[in-house]
């Protein structure tokens, strides 16, 4: 807490526990309870694996971008401080804007998943016919529940950074026991016979393999929440960048494990994509359908992870706009007593609270839309990353990328390739839809960028993107 006359501020109370359980807590979320049996299924055990392997390999190498710059730079906003000094005023703006898009979407998905996995606890509570969007029967008590856990996740983050990251610490505690009792139990119960196929695909081995590799770095999303809260982080900062990439490196680990053991306890024959196919896993390991529950609560737990960490990052990413006068000053208003972006968590909050009643089926094309928000601001890191290794090659790293040229430049040919997943030449390609929620957010931002500049100028912004 600021003393009394002080201007209110951000303060370091996050110590390195507390920001190995955001990034990795973030990164793997609820997609492995949900998706595991899919991947299995579409590309083989070992295919799922690999697929796992090859993505963290390129999701490591624009984590270290991240974690040189974080290091050098740790001021909140991240991608928009990096890319204000690499690139300037209005680049800064369109990677900001772009990542707070995926941000956004992706607490709005925790939003609808929450009632979703409800449901596989508590059968049949989903009652009070609404409306219908997208296929989707909104009821009124499943669309409640996404409503008020949003409603709470804005409350923890509204009273302070430390309630939040303790939260996190807790339920990251949670999901990490669950794993490792599933883990301990599949490796004495399952068989190797389970893992035939190793490799299998709709139209060869590598089409499957790319099947589950499309998907890969949207299951690592989450890594780049450590820069957003840099100045909330009380640790050197060169070990900032060390733990950034350690959390990528254990959230592989995670991904890889899970889907090596589902595959080892359940044949292919033995998993329904109609149910979720880890805990079903866990109920085999343990002969006990008590098992499988405890592994749904994992899974909630993801969710509760992957949706704090989010309004952390999201919140702090306006709150720098804001800062830089390229939002609206009243997002860049701290609490006077709990130190956070109060009108940005407000914001965040009265927005994805609004994402239960869409049901469902409307969330994939968020999802899908924010996706490319994220992949977009990684180029713009990646770019901001060489264009500083190139300019100001005597600026001050704590933590310095080894071979960092190189690792750049292949950062940013992968972060064009995760682009073009999105094009419409590409098998993915976004809906029209989707292009449509994109490109009505970033002509949004846009809009307000305009009344930004005319309103307070075009000028360099606060000390906490100057050089």
């Amino acid at each position: 807490m600021t003393t009394s006359g002080d201007s209110p501020r951000f303060v370091r109370v996050l110590a390195s526990k507390d920001v190995l359980a955001l990034a990795f807590g973030a990164m793997i979320g609820w997609g492995w309870i949900v998706m595991t049996g899919n991947w299995i299924v579409s590309a083989g055990s070992l295919g799922a694996v690999t697929a796992f392997l090859l993505g963290g390999v390129a999701i490591v190498l624009v984590g270290l971008t991240y974690a040189e710059l974080a290091a050098a730079m740790p001021q909140a906003g991240g991608e928009h401080v990096y890319s204000y000094r690499g690139l300037g005023h209005m680049p800064s703006f369109i990677c900001t804007w772009a990542i707070v898009l995926g941000y956004m979407t992706v607490v709005s998905f925790e939003a609808v998943a929450l009632p979703t996995v409800v449901e596989n606890i508590v059968p049949g509570y989903s009652v009070g016919y609404l409306w219908t969007v997208a296929g989707w029967e909104v009821e009124a008590t499943w669309a409640l529940v996404g409503v008020v856990g949003s409603l709470l996740m804005m409350w923890v983050n509204y009273i302070g950074i430390r309630t939040a990251a303790l939260l996190q610490k807790l339920v990251t505690l949670l999901i990490v026991a669950v794993g490792l009792l599933f883990l301990t139990g599949a490796l004495f119960s399952g068989e190797s016979g389970n893992l035939t196929p190793f490799f299998t695909g709709e139209s060869s081995v590598a089409g499957g393999i790319m099947s589950v590799l499309v998907m890969v770095p949207f299951m690592f999303v989450g890594f780049d929440v450590i820069p957003q809260a840099a100045e909330e982080i009380d640790m050197p900062h060169r070990d900032i960048g060390r733990l950034l990439v350690f959390s990528v490196l254990l959230a592989v680990f995670w991904y890889a494990a899970i889907i090596f053991f589902t595959a080892y306890v359940l044949s292919p024959q033995g998993i329904d994509l109609d149910a979720l196919a880890v805990p079903d896993a866990m109920a085999a390991a343990f002969s006990s359908a008590w098992a499988g529950k405890l592994m749904v609560l994992a899974g909630i737990a993801g969710i509760i992870t992957s949706w704090n960490a989010f309004y952390i990052g999201g919140s702090r990413a306006i709150y720098a706009l804001a800062k830089a006068d390229m939002l609206p000053r009243a997002f860049a208003k701290l609490h006077p007593r709990y130190n956070t972006p109060t009108n940005a968590i407000l914001l965040i909050g009265i927005v994805t609270s609004l994402a239960p009643l869409l049901g469902r089926s409307a969330m994939v094309w968020l999802v899908n839309a924010g996706g490319l928000g994220i992949v977009l601001a990684y180029l713009f890191v990646a770019a901001s990353f060489l264009v500083l290794r190139y300019r100001e090659p005597h600026m001050d790293r704590p933590f310095v990328v080894p071979a960092g040229k190189l690792v750049g430049i292949v950062a940013f040919v992968l972060s064009i390739a995760l682009i073009m997943l999105y094009m419409p030449t590409s098998p993915s390609a976004l809906a029209p839809v989707e292009w449509a929620i994109f490109g009505a957010w970033m002509l949004g931002g846009a809009a307000m960028y305009g009344w930004a500049r005319v309103r307070y100028g075009l000028h360099a912004p606060d000390s906490s993107v100057q050089t």
